[in-house]
């Protein structure tokens, strides 16, 4: 799922450092980094903002630029004590089995079992234009399948399936390492993978409520012709979460600009899934601003361009969101609960500028309804 100037301006909230013993919220989850970062070094400050609101998981999302997955769960993992880490995803196919492995197995022991590893398919036009192979529903589940084996220890000789071949793989014979492996899903074939392969699924953002409760029932459809328990697999709603208390425009470029973008970059499976009206997508692609658009659209486009965007844009497209008052963003994040998901990842927005929505949360928040739920976001 995952230059130009960046017209952000970071409206947050402080947090009083006397509540960062706050009661942890395993069920919600953020994004380290969220939009276009201008420095990594950023999540430095995140983290612990994070930690002292209660957030309890943090999700990394890997691009190609100063977002390399690797190195954020290695700073994430140092400068947090109790947060839940996953990534959310890399892609199998850029690393070797083994090295991935091994940093899995690393985060594993450097957090204390926080951490889970979340894979994805990424995006065919960027991996097409970079020489990367496309990646395979079968792929994910074959590398699965071989990180498991050696995180057990496994010695694995003359392996040859979907993820690749590979004459000898192991790691250290001592190990019996239990890491929570996940994916990101959008279509029902990765969803079916989740249900029966999985310990985690992270679904994609703008999700309308119907989507959300289908992408659900096939996760546990898929689990229980699997012969699994139906509630082993943890469902992550991505849930885009602006209140209106941030910039004008910054709430543009992260409801209008975010969408905008997941439509430039893979627009007929968003409107397919969702079963949105194709005609729509096709005027969008058509309008002259969009075409002209040198980058991605959250990145690149001024307030004008944003504004004349969010024309071009149904208003129930926009709706798969949090928005409004802080009330009403945590009103729509405890409403996701109800369509069956485990977890909700506020999304779109830096751990500052969640604050409000992360109180007025508490306020509502369902007592003794999460509990059982683990620190760990692939548990």
């Amino acid at each position: 799922m995952s230059a130009g100037e960046e017209v952000e301006v970071d409206s947050t909230t402080s947090v009083d450092s006397s509540a960062e013993e706050a009661t942890q919220l395993s069920e919600l989850g953020f994004y380290v980094l969220a939009g276009a970062p201008k420095s990594p070094a950023e999540l430095l400050d995140e983290v612990p903002t994070a930690e002292s609101l209660g957030l309890g998981n943090a999700f990394i999302s890997e691009r190609f630029n100063i977002k390399e997955a690797v190195t954020l769960s290695g700073a994430v993992g140092a400068v947090s004590r109790r947060l839940g880490i996953a990534t959310a995803a890399t892609n199998h196919n850029t690393r070797h089995p083994a090295v991935t492995a091994a940093y899995a197995t690393t985060m594993h022991r450097l957090t204390g079992g926080r951490f889970a590893l979340g894979l994805g398919r990424g995006i065919e036009p960027l991996f097409d234009a970079f020489g990367i192979p496309r990646i395979t529903t079968a792929q994910i589940e074959d590398f699965a399948q071989l990180l498991r084996r050696l995180f057990r220890g496994e010695l694995v000789i003359g392996h040859d399936g979907p993820a690749g071949k590979f004459p000898v793989l192991h790691l250290d014979s001592s190990f019996d390492e239990d890491i929570p492996i996940g994916v990101v899903a959008f279509g029902p074939n990765t969803l079916s993978l989740a249900g029966r392969a999985m310990d985690m699924v992270v679904l994609h953002t703008y999700f309308t409520d119907e989507t959300v409760e289908r992408c659900v029932k096939t996760v546990r459809e898929a689990a229980e012709r699997a012969g699994r328990d139906p509630a082993a697999v943890r469902i992550w709603s991505c849930y885009a979460t602006v209140h209106d208390g941030l910039p004008r425009e910054l709430q543009l470029k992260k409801t209008v600009g975010r969408l905008a973008t997941y439509l430039q970059g893979y627009g007929d499976l968003l409107v397919r899934t969702n079963r949105w009206d194709p005609e729509v997508l096709q005027r969008f692609r058509a309008d002259s601003v969009v075409s002209a658009a040198p980058g991605a659209i959250d990145d690149k486009a001024d307030a004008a361009t944003l504004e004349h965007v969010a024309a071009l844009l149904p208003p129930e497209w926009l709706e798969a969101a949090a928005t409004g008052s802080p009330e009403r963003c945590a009103e729509r994040v405890l409403h996701q609960f109800d369509l069956g998901v485990d977890g909700v990842i506020l999304h779109g927005a830096s751990p500052g500028q969640l604050a409000p929505v992360v109180e007025a949360y508490r306020r509502i928040r369902p007592e003794n309804r999460f509990d059982a739920l683990a620190q760990n976001p692939g548990r």
